[in-house]
Parts: structure tokens; sequence; C-alpha cells
């Protein structure tokens, strides 16, 4: 008789499964609160303890590591001499594991869990069980998720067995699933200890969904999500509209980081290749996007726009005859989704507006290497503000100063914003020099005529005064920047030379 060991703390599928497992023949072996399950169910099933002739103590710390378990997994059965051995200390073959383990992530994830707590969610014999049997695939069924019970049960009733393919392939999972809960363990405890730099680095993703392609077509792709967390768009929904592409994920990230700078006050965010094209507030969200929308009303055609408010009515009106790729928002009011959902291919999503479990570190790929920085979390409230020229600005200056410094955060370096009445009106992005980067954002806003009364941000200082003599000739009045050059005296002079008022930060923002 072959006989399966089955030990689960998610339980879903299970009686289902058991019972075809009984009708092909199989004994079942399981433990704590598996067997109960079992046995209140009507199923014959043997405790564990009655396999190794040893109970389980320390509160069910220990009762699966035993030599009756692991050599019934780890036996070659082609191999005499483990035959041998096995017959010699009455060990019989497991030919079937089902094990899933105690849930350390959902553990974690609780807010004020103790570390005690934590520890005890550790999986010692599961994964133990798991490796073992996955080890010895040619001759073992191993299964680690409830998802592939079906195909187990369909191999066994066609073959009488499952296939190697099959017993490969779960091995395969179960490798993963085991590797996977060892990182999220290793990352929790090195979290709490505070290192920052561990000599190695493991991290685990999910699977979301595969892409159709990458960056173009003839790459592949697909997308992972971390951990639960607000303004991601690894945890939006979406609610309408066709399937994301990879350039779609990466944009609408550029869009919620820079959402997530304004907190509750109402902010329309259009952005193309991931920087931002147009950011407008308002006193509502309809004055937002409207304000977002005349900011580059050419760019914004096929981008992706994002806002902290609730899109209603009267501005999915405003916003359905704009050609959009996506619209993100923490939520749509029914006659606001009636109204979109009318364009059969615009994506619609929402997002939970949330702060916690904020990403403390970013990565990068690098041929064969991987670079790590903590998150750049400074915001306009942690400036060391400095106005250094004659002028100050007014108020009016200098919350169009700080708005402009908001979005020229998440702008590809060498950046420069331009800010008019809440509206941003030129973005010079990802140039060699400051210089080209203004000219770009400073002919921009004269396009659109913005000639006067014009707010500007950069995200590094400036080493000469080209950048303030240039900006007066297209109505520049105020400049906000970290400051920290050599020749800052320089562009001070200019400044106090020409009216334009000077604010330094004390940060700078590089974004490569």
């Amino acid at each position: 008789m072959k006989k399966a060991l089955i030990s689960v703390s998610n339980k879903t599928g299970l009686l289902d499964f058991v019972k075809q497992l009984t009708i092909f023949g199989y004994e079942i072996i399981s433990t704590g609160g598996t067997y109960k399950l079992l046995h209140e169910n009507g199923f014959s099933v043997k405790m564990i303890d009655e396999v190794t002739g040893f109970p389980e103590i320390m509160d069910g710390r220990v009762k699966t590591l035993h030599p009756k378990v692991h050599g019934g997994l780890l036996c070659l059965r082609d191999n005499e001499h483990h035959i041998a051995q096995a017959k010699e200390n009455q060990i019989d073959m497991i030919d079937l594991v089902v094990v899933n383990l105690y849930p350390f992530k959902e553990t974690i994830a609780k807010e004020n869990v103790s570390l005690a707590e934590a520890i005890e969610n550790i999986d010692i014999g599961g994964p133990s069980m798991l490796r073992s049997a996955a080890k010895n695939h040619l001759f073992v069924t191993v299964v680690c998720d409830a998802n592939d019970y079906s195909k187990v049960i369909e191999e066994i009733k066609t073959h009488g067995d499952t296939t190697f393919e099959t017993r490969q392939q779960l091995a395969a999972k179960v490798f993963r699933h085991t590797a996977a809960y060892d990182a999220t363990i290793a990352g929790y405890l090195t979290g709490k200890l505070g290192e920052t730099e561990p000599e190695n680095l493991t991290l685990t993703f999910t699977k979301k969904q595969s892409l159709r392609y990458g960056e173009n077509p003839h790459q592949k792709a697909c997308f992972y999500a971390g951990k639960p967390q607000g303004f991601s768009m690894a945890y939006a929904k979406q609610l309408h509209g066709k399937e994301l592409s990879y350039n779609n994920i990466q944009d609408g990230d550029a869009a919620l980081n820079i959402v997530k700078e304004f907190m509750d006050e109402p902010v329309m965010v259009a952005v193309k290749h991931k920087n931002p094209c147009g950011v407008g507030m308002g006193q509502n969200v309809e004055e937002a996007w409207l304000r977002c929308y005349d900011a580059d009303p050419v760019s914004i055609f096929g981008g992706i726009v994002a806002t902290n408010q609730v899109i209603d009515e009267v501005t999915a009106e405003s916003m359905k005859n704009v050609f959009l790729e996506i619209i993100l928002a923490p939520k749509f009011t029914e006659k606001a989704l009636e109204i979109l959902t009318a364009k059969k291919n615009i994506r619609l999503m929402t997002f939970e507006v949330s702060r916690t479990n904020e990403d403390e570190n970013v990565f990068l790929s690098v041929n064969g290497g991987l670079l790590i920085q903590e998150a750049d979390h400074i915001t306009v409230q942690d400036y060391e503000y400095d106005v250094v020229t004659e002028k100050m600005p007014t108020d009016a200056e200098m919350n169009d100063l700080l708005f402009a410094m908001k979005v020229c955060k998440h702008v590809k370096s060498n950046a420069i914003t331009l800010v008019a009445a809440m509206r941003t009106v030129g973005v010079g992005a990802g140039q060699m020099n400051r210089v080209g980067a203004a000219r770009i954002a400073l002919e921009q806003a004269k396009a659109a005529g913005f000639t006067k009364g014009i707010a500007l941000a950069s995200d590094a200082f400036f080493p000469f005064d080209d950048v303030v003599k240039m900006a007066h000739q297209y109505g520049v009045t105020a400049i906000i920047q970290p400051g920290g050059s050599m020749r800052d005296e320089d562009s001070i002079k200019a400044c106090n030379e020409l009216g334009i008022s000077m604010v330094f930060t004390g940060k700078r923002h590089f974004r490569h």
C-alpha cells in the first residue's frame, strides 16, 4: 500500500484531495491539526507517532524530525543497500508528501506582532520534509501548493502514479517555495537587527502576471510583487481595460511616486516615459485635472495620469475625450466609471493611499550585480530653507517653488521644472548638462504662453550663473535649488542683479 504523509496549515481543498487518494488505495499519515480534521471527517488516518514510535514533544516542535520519516522519504528505491537498511530499521517508504508551511509571512504582516510570535511561526519540520521529498523526486511526489492537487490526482488516475516530469516540476516548485520562505525569515530578522549591508542579500517576490512583452516586442517580461503597500502598481486593482504592458507599469509607478509627494492636496499627474509631462494642483480634482492637461496638452496624448482624489462624473466627462493609457485613482464614482468604461481599452485602476510598509531601499540591476540604496524619503518638510537673495519670495512664489521641487525630485537628472499658478509649465529631463535641461523647460513654457511669474526648481546646484541669466530672459522670478556649489555666490549675485529670489534647500535629488 502506498503511503501519503499530509501536514498542512492551509487546508483549502484538502478533504476532496484526500478522498481521491483513499480511493486510489493510499494510506494516510498525518499530524496535529491535519490529523484532527481528517479524523473528524471520517477518514482512516494514522498519527505520525504511530509511524515513528516517538511522541510529539516540546509543544509540537519535534514530531516529524525522525529517521522513520526522512528515511522513508530519502531512500533510493533502486539502491539495494538503501532498501536493506530500511528493512533492518523497519522504515516504510513514503510515496507522497503534502506539506505547506506555518504562515510566517502572514504573521509578521500583523500589526504589533511580537518577535516571540514571529519566531514561533518559523516552520522547521515542514521545510525539512519538503526538501527531503523534493530531493528524492525520482521516487517521491511532493506537493506544497493546493493548486497542484488536481493535476496529481489526474495523473494517478491515468497512470497509477505521477510522471517523472511532473515530480520534477513539483520538486523545483518546492525548492522555490522553501527558498522564498527562508528569504522572508532572513529579511525579517536582518531588519530587526538593523543590519543594512548583510554579506548575502536574498530577495523574494511573487509572480503577479505574465506580460505580453517587455520594453520592446522582442523582449519577454513578467511582473512580480513584493510586500503589500500603498501607492503601488503591484497592488493596484484594474477595473477596466486591456492588459497592462511593461512600460505601463513603469510609467504608473513613476506617476504614483509623484502623487505621493502631495499628501491630501488635490493633484493630477501625467507621465510619459517615466517623466512627468504635466502636474496640476487645484481646489478639487477637476481643477487639478484641467491644470495638468493645460500644462502640456501635446505630450499627455497616450500618457498615464494619476491622482490622490476620487474621480467624479464632472472630471470623467472632461477626461473622456483625451487619449490616455491609464487613469489611476483611489476610487471612481459609479457615474465616472460609466462614462470612462465606454472607452474599451483605457485601463482604469485603483490603488491604496497608504504609507505603511513603504520600501526602505530601492534596487537597480547592473550587468552581473545589484545596486541597493536607501529610498529617497526626503520631502519638502525636511528641507533646511535658506533664502540667499535680497529679494524674498512671495507666498505665491514659495508655494510654486515647493510644488516645482516636489515634481523635480522625480524627473531624470539633469532636471529642471517650471511652475506657474500651481501647474507645471516646463520640464527639462535627463539632459547631459543643466543649461540644456533649462533651455528645454524654458522654451516649453514660452511656447505655451507663460512668460512671467515662473518658479524654477533644479535637482542639483548651479556651478555657474548661466541658468539664472537664461531663466530671467524667460520670465522666471523665483528659483529653488540645493545650493552647495563652490561658486554659489555667482548665482546669488546674478539673482540680486536681476530681481530674482532664490532659496537653498540643503538637499539634492539626483535621479539617474
